[in-house]
């Protein structure tokens, strides 16, 4: 009982941290002076490209440290919602600014926009619209675990990395310290997830196997 009640109070610790580092700057750009004054579309895309960056922070910990934060089965049924919510983010995100600026996000789609942060947002794009886009249609590839996760995998950190040069090269209302944390964090928490996934966590399971069957034949 006593080993329940700590392991419950661990976790709620770690989903306060986790919340937290989140959070902050979410909460920092939505109170920058820079907010004053700007159109509700230029607002509500900026801070939907928040959100999704502090998303792509929780999205790896839902899979990856899924013990020390939900079961297994919850990590994995939250992390396919936190996919469809970083999905959701990233589409009001380009869909409010074409709204409040067509020519801005039509060139840097095309990649002839001359502001540099643009082509690694597209480059995040399209490393998301491919995952999503595997995630979807999985089974009617019939694509395996194993090379499923190697692709989502590779794609995760391709998009996490363009997507924080993205955000770290753009001067606007996120707070610039709150702003390269989250980067980190989404970069760290990334890398951790797939050596993870696909390295560490094989490596357990293979040792445990064998040692069920030296077990066995002792």
């Amino acid at each position: 009982m006593n080993r329940v009640v700590a392991d419950g109070r661990r976790r709620t610790t770690a989903w306060i941290v986790v919340a937290a580092v989140a959070a902050v700057p979410v909460i920092a750009a939505a109170a920058s002076p820079l907010q004053g004054g700007r159109e509700l579309l230029w607002i509500t895309g900026g801070m939907a490209g928040v959100v999704a960056l502090s998303l792509l922070f929780v999205q790896p910990l839902l899979m990856a440290a899924a013990p020390p934060l939900l079961t297994a089965r919850g990590g994995v049924r939250w992390h396919r919602w936190g996919g469809i919510a970083i999905v959701t983010m990233v589409g009001l995100h380009i869909g409010a600014l074409y709204a409040y600026s067509p020519e801005d996000i039509t060139d840097a789609l095309l990649l002839v926009a001359p502001t540099p942060f643009s082509l690694y947002g597209v480059i995040s794009l399209w490393c998301l619209v491919l995952t999503a886009a595997l995630a979807a249609t999985r089974r009617v590839l019939k694509l395996g675990y194993k090379p499923w996760r190697i692709l989502h995998s590779g794609l995760a950190v391709a998009l996490v990395g363009a997507g924080a040069i993205h955000a770290i090269q753009i001067e606007g209302a996120m707070e610039e310290y709150s702003k390269l944390a989250i980067c980190i964090a989404a970069l760290t928490a990334t890398t951790a997830g797939v050596l993870e996934v696909n390295v560490l966590a094989p490596m357990r399971r293979r040792r445990v196997l064998r040692d069920t069957r030296s077990s066995g034949r002792g």
